[in-house]
């Protein structure tokens, strides 16, 4: 009855900590392609993978259900809301996934790892994220709880299931390989090690084989299915391998998102940026070092078992080292070891339970894990809150401002006062193509043209938004190269200081033609006619 009830409260405290204010943060670069990505698949019904960006289909997909559910056809209908829930809903049954493995690290220890996976800031943040990184870390660690209960039990569904899991990794982001690699490292190391120290077989011994052809066969038919758009798109099972090259390079850059090897470290142990707060879980790697502990401990002494811990241990150092040792990190391909450590924290919790013996000693130890849990959980209400976009935290990475919304605002002004409406003409002029997240927020204008530089020869539109870094050639087009018969006075679209910050480093600058503005900040304002499209 107690266990059940602890379920629930995590269950409880994982969607408190990550439903709440999903619309409040601003999109994420990231975020925002996946969404006009997932719209061609929503509105077309067409989904093609791309071996050089955007990651695999499961992300696409799996947002068709919230979507649909809420009666969404359009992707102007969707909002962040609709593909936020879905990292969400993973972000909870990661929460809940440690109950399953109870046998394995004790019914406390799942209830400790659940609840530490619930408040973790990390956990709770990206779970509010819709990228691939929290899909990915939950269909992992499935797949583990899978492999467990096959071991434990023989029973092919479970095996099926691990193999199902493993398939949807593989369809959902190609950094899997490292942890479906990490994994097999583990298992090797608790055959090696059970043999070593008594000469028998650990529990791996007498598998069926005919249990595991079907996990690979679940595997790969779940990845070709996804790969292939339901068998829509075959060439998408290729591209899904030659992909591999592309991120190899990646792995080895030097430039982009290069970040010493113990950046992932850091920002688990102690961060702080400026005058901002203290960031730590430094309460999770202290519990999973006395977890990693029980690896050594006799099973009879430990209540845990024993060959499974030893899994969790090699698996998350493993997982650990490699991500540390690759130059190009981002800071949510933390979680797949942070998931291994949590794992063995919950070990490390339930181990200490097990050696305190008398009722005082155990409230200690029950009051210490709560106070971590409040302390994490504090973090993880800042984190979604008030820092949610300040680069002050650690979980924020080339993130937009909230300069967005402004930017936003303004566009949605000059619509209302334009006589064409969400079709009035639109440039947005930004080197490299570095206008992101607009595209999202700008999904249901008709008639934005992107531009990566001024094109001297293209009609302007009534409403201009680019980078200073364009202003020159921006203005020498309008008042130098237009004829004096059709030059037209344009206004700066922003209140001062006229200068939007986009994301940290990138600015923009918005101009309305003069009729358009007059229009806007005239009341009541009076549709105004606009000139052919560019």
């Amino acid at each position: 009855m107690l266990f059940g009830l602890s379920v629930v409260a995590v269950m409880i405290v994982a969607v408190a900590f990550r439903t709440p204010h999903l619309k409040q943060r601003p999109m994420h670069g990231d975020e925002a392609v996946h969404g006009i990505k997932f719209g061609e698949l929503l509105e077309q019904g067409k989904y093609e993978y791309d071996p050089y960006d955007y990651h695999g289909p499961t992300l696409n997909y799996l947002t068709l259900i919230p979507a649909w559910l809420s009666s969404r056809r359009e992707l102007s209908q969707v909002d962040e809301w609709t593909l936020r829930i879905v990292p969400v809903f993973f972000g909870v049954a990661l929460a809940v996934l440690p109950v399953l493995i109870s046998g394995g690290i004790g019914r406390s220890g799942a209830i400790v790892a659940g609840m530490l996976t619930a408040v973790s800031p990390s956990m709770v943040y990206y779970s509010r994220y819709y990228i691939q990184e929290m899909l990915l870390v939950c269909f992992g660690f499935a797949a583990i709880v899978c492999g467990y209960r096959y071991v434990r039990g023989r029973r092919a569904a479970w095996a099926i299931g691990a193999g199902a899991c493993i398939g949807l990794m593989y369809a959902t982001k190609e950094t899997f390989v490292i942890a479906v690699a990490a994994a097999a490292a583990a298992i090797a190391a608790v055959v090696l090690l059970k043999r070593k120290e008594s000469g028998t077989e650990p529990a791996t011994r007498g598998l069926r084989g005919r249990d595991i052809a079907w996990a690979m066969i679940a595997a790969v038919a779940v990845a070709v299915v996804l790969y292939s758009s339901f068998f829509t798109h075959p060439r998408g099972i290729v591209d899904a391998v030659r992909t591999y090259g592309t991120y190899l390079e990646r792995a080895g850059d030097k430039q982009i998102h290069a970040h010493p090897w113990d950046y992932y470290l850091r920002i688990i142990l102690y961060w702080r940026y400026g005058d901002g707060p203290v960031w730590s879980e430094a309460v999770v790697v202290l519990l999973a070092i006395v977890g990693a502990a029980g690896a050594f401990f006799k099973p009879e002494r430990s209540g845990l078992d024993r060959d499974f811990v030893r899994f969790a241990l090699v698996y998350t150092v493993l997982m650990t080292a490699v991500y540390s040792a690759i130059s190009y990190k981002t800071p949510w391909c933390l979680l797949g070891f942070l998931q291994g450590m949590i794992v063995l924290a919950g070990i490390g919790a339930a181990i200490l339970l097990r050696i305190c013996c008398c009722i005082p000693t155990r409230a200690v130890v029950v009051a210490l894990v709560a106070a971590g849990c409040v302390h994490l959980g504090r973090q993880a209400h800042a984190a979604a809150g008030e820092y949610d976009c300040d680069p002050r935290s650690p979980y924020v990475y080339a993130h937009p401002t909230e300069d967005v919304f402004l930017i936003v605002d303004g566009v949605e002004r000059a619509a209302e006062a334009h006589r064409d409406g969400r079709d009035m003409p639109i440039q947005v002029i930004m080197p490299g193509a570095d206008f992101w997240p607009l595209p999202w927020y700008m999904r249901s204008f008709s008639k934005v043209y992107w531009r990566s530089d001024v094109e001297p020869n293209e009609p302007s539109a009534p409403l201009i938004l680019a980078s200073p870094s364009v202003e020159p050639a921006l203005l020498h087009k309008l008042y130098e190269l237009t004829p004096f018969e059709k030059r037209q006075m344009y206004m700066f679209l922003f209140e001062p200081p006229y200068y939007m910050w986009l994301r940290p480093g990138i600015q923009m600058v918005g101009y309305a033609r003069r009729d358009l503005w007059n229009a806007m900040n005239q009341p009541p304002a009076e549709a105004v006619e606009t000139e052919a499209a560019p």
